[in-house]
């Protein structure tokens, strides 16, 4: 009989495995979002703009950092050519999803009986998100689509608690005040991911793509369609066509809805990081040249809290979303 370790080790090996190839298909629709970003679009405008800053002189820099206070809101590119172009919430992005690929390899290489380190540590995040999940989407739901929440939640914490180090979105090119110093970036070399409303996009309408190939599977495409319009209840006779016409109403306004997901689920998670992030440019730039270090340490606090809490929301978002598409008899777990 197969041991409660040895289902878990498995759980775990096949999840972060599993996640990898989650990462790489994210990153494929996010660059794909990301080309089609305002900066992308007109490179030589952003450059002539930045080119324009950097000649201004001593007097002009307090207008220049009136018209664009705290970060902005298109990720600067770093390279651009006709076939390519990679901006700074890429760079973020592509280290953070590196260094979790390695992490898990190094995690799976030589699995023990008695987990240590690495191991040790995925084993506790994959069982604790598992038992988590399990008991709001219950087994059979969590089986097929485990692999996928696990690795949004640990992928979305990851970017959120990466750009909160020192010099992501402080370090980069600017305008120069009348002292000479540089309070302002308007071009961030590195860029936190999920303040750039392409990635959060991005994350939502790649669920929105599992969500359907999940509801298509466990419904198939008649109880799908009978899920959205069916008429709901024991009528008969004139109240059952009446029923049927306001169910067929009730199924277009919640495909409205569905619809409108991916956008709900972007925006949320993009609104909660940039304000955060603002708000610790804010504070710093508060603090001044002696205390811009000690104003923010509390909003940083905050933020590793923040961080968590909308990585979690948006799983649990998607998870009760996934939920809501089972079949009937699928609901009494």
């Amino acid at each position: 009989m197969m041991t409660r370790f040895s289902i878990l080790t498995r759980l775990a090996r096949r999840t972060v495995r599993g996640g990898m190839l989650g990462v790489c298909a994210l990153l494929w629709v996010g660059g794909t979002v990301w080309a089609q970003a305002p900066m992308a679009a007109q490179p030589e405008i952003a450059q002539v703009a930045v080119a324009q800053e950097m000649a201004a002189p001593a007097s002009e820099a307090p207008k220049a950092e009136q018209k664009e206070e705290g970060l902005p809101q298109a990720a600067p590119l770093l390279i651009d050519t006709k076939y390519f172009k990679f901006n700074s919430s890429m760079l973020i992005t592509w280290i953070v999803a590196l260094a979790l690929m390695i992490s898990a390899q190094i995690a799976t290489w030589r699995m023990k009986d008695v987990p240590q380190g690495a191991q040790n540590f995925w084993e506790w995040v994959v069982e604790s998100l598992y038992s988590f999940l399990q008991g709001i989407i219950g087994p059979a739901l969590v089986r097929r689509t485990f692999w996928f929440f696990a690795t949004i939640f640990i992928f979305i914490l990851a970017l959120n608690w990466f750009s909160l180090i020192p010099g992501v979105g402080t370090i980069g090119w600017g305008v120069p005040n009348e002292a000479g110093a540089l309070t302002h970036i308007s071009r961030p070399l590195l860029r936190g991911p999920n303040a750039d409303l392409n990635m959060t996009l991005a994350m939502a309408m790649l669920f929105f793509f599992f969500w359907t190939v999940w509801a298509l599977q466990m419904n198939g495409l008649g109880g799908f369609l009978m899920h959205l319009f069916g008429p709901k209840g024991d009528t008969k006779g004139f109240m059952k066509l009446l029923i049927v016409v306001v169910f067929f109403f009730v199924g277009l306004l919640e495909i409205i809805s569905i619809l409108f997901r991916p956008v709900s689920l972007g925006f949320r998670l993009f609104g909660n990081i940039f304000a955060g992030e603002n708000t610790l440019e804010a504070m710093a730039s508060l603090g001044g040249p002696w205390c811009g270090w000690l104003l923010p340490l509390p909003f940083y606090f905050m933020e590793l809290l923040v961080g968590f809490v909308q990585a979690m929301v948006f799983m649990l978002l998607t998870a009760v979303f996934t939920l809501l598409m089972m079949p009937e008899e699928g609901h009494g777990h």
